[in-house]
């Protein structure tokens, strides 16, 4: 069993807690993420690791309320325990030898691009940070983004906050005005990865993407996250979750990722029920 040692809203539908995971913690990098069950009849569920503490033993996960497994975490409270806590698992980020590199995060994706803008300025990186929402009141992470960038560019679809407009529209700015990053990092909805690799492309920069795909065991057993990379089939859970973005083939990832939300959406609804009658 894992202690959750604290719990906070980061936005109506975004959650944050630290877990007591001193084994995790111990060996986590930015980019590994973990699997969990909320309870013993649970799913598994991957999460990126948000963060962590290795002196205190702890990991930090962020998660956004969308589907049943999220709903039963989130009923959890500080103090009261999860049944499991595996990892980390996949591969690191890479962030060696880096001198400047753009982050490009999308909504709750920035939840796992923060830790790899903290990772790159604690090796005296230039980081320079474009992060996107719907709206001001989903904007997260704000501050712990301007500390860990030289630059920080907050988009929102609407206007609300920051700058109307998506995340390319900076992005293309940048590249167009002469800047050179040795590397371009974007982790948010696929639809975003896919045009940021549409405009680091033309420039030629090298554009790593996080993929998110459909995933059970983690350990590349069960073939669910699957992926096609440069024409080959990749397994997001031990051959990443980091890609060379130019090699995705981003339209079967959204085909795939597709599959299951009616599923998903109706156990969503059946969970909220059960929580709604005090089961």
């Amino acid at each position: 069993m894992f202690k959750i040692l604290s719990k906070k809203s980061l936005n109506p539908t975004v959650t944050q807690m630290d877990i007591e995971a001193p084994l995790v913690a111990r060996k986590a990098k930015a980019g590994q993420f973990i699997i969990l069950r909320v309870d013993e009849d649970g799913e598994r569920m991957p999460l990126t690791v948000a963060g962590y503490d290795r002196e205190k033993g702890i990991v930090r996960i962020i998660f956004q309320v969308v589907g049943a497994t999220t709903e039963k975490l989130n009923h959890k409270n500080e103090g009261e325990y999860i049944s499991d806590f595996v990892g980390p698992l996949g591969r690191p980020t890479e962030t060696e030898n880096l001198k400047k590199v753009c982050i490009v995060g999308g909504g709750v994706g920035c939840a796992i691009a923060l830790p790899v803008a903290q990772q790159l300025h604690s090796q005296g990186c230039e980081v320079h940070s474009i992060i996107g929402f719907r709206n001001k009141d989903l904007v997260i992470l704000e501050d712990e983004f301007k500390a860990a960038s030289k630059t920080l560019t907050i988009m929102t679809d609407d206007g609300s906050y920051g700058t109307k407009g998506v995340v390319t529209e900076p992005l293309k700015a940048a590249l167009e005005s002469g800047e050179e990053f040795d590397e371009v990092i974007t982790i948010g909805p696929l639809i975003m990865m896919k045009f940021v690799v549409a405009t680091t492309k033309p420039f030629g920069v090298k554009t790593t993407v996080s993929m998110n795909p459909v995933m059970i065991d983690g350990t590349g057993m069960c073939g669910g996250c699957r992926l096609t990379v440069d024409g080959k089939v990749k397994f997001a859970c031990v051959d990443g979750p980091d890609f060379d973005g130019f090699l995705v083939d981003f339209d079967e990832a959204m085909n795939r990722n597709s599959a299951y939300r009616n599923f998903e959406r109706h156990a969503y609804e059946d969970t909220c029920n059960l929580f709604n009658k005090g089961v």
